[in-house]
């Protein structure tokens, strides 16, 4: 069984160990653009 010893308690940045850059906003919304744009030139190109 664990102690109160054994506890260790972590702020959230300090769990993170690291940094978040927030560039999954801008990742994401462009590559939906992107495979949409794709996936319509492929649609029209091949009618």
């Amino acid at each position: 069984m664990a102690d109160e010893h054994d506890k260790v308690e972590l702020s959230t940045d300090e769990a993170r160990a690291g940094t978040t850059p927030h560039m999954t906003r801008y990742i994401l919304p462009v590559s939906m653009v992107l495979v949409i744009v794709v996936f319509a030139f492929l649609l029209f190109t091949r009618l």
